[in-house]
């Protein structure tokens, strides 16, 4: 077996804390993904870093509310799973 990452990375308008964490919590799991755990960070005053630790490997969000969006993250090695995260999120 050969390992193997896949990457995707992108910018969404979306930088309420809330709505991201709900949206992709659902979108990963709907995927496919097995999330182990979701950590997060509110940043002071403004700003906010969340990481889902996926048995796939792992999920960033990283928000930037001054500039009205949020760099989104993501690390797989079951392409599968991956490919169907990208297809239902290329619309976001």
């Amino acid at each position: 077996m050969q390992a193997k990452i896949w990457n995707y990375s992108e910018w969404i308008q979306e930088t309420n804390p809330k709505e991201i964490k709900k949206v992709f919590d659902r979108l990963l799991r709907y995927a496919g993904f097995n999330v182990l755990q979701i950590m997060e960070h509110h940043f002071q005053p403004q700003g906010y870093t969340a990481l889902w630790l996926l048995s796939e490997s792992h999920f960033a969000a990283h928000t930037f509310p001054e500039f009205g969006k949020t760099y989104i993250e993501l690390s797989s090695c079951n392409l599968d799973y991956y490919q169907r995260f990208i297809e239902i999120t290329k619309d976001l």
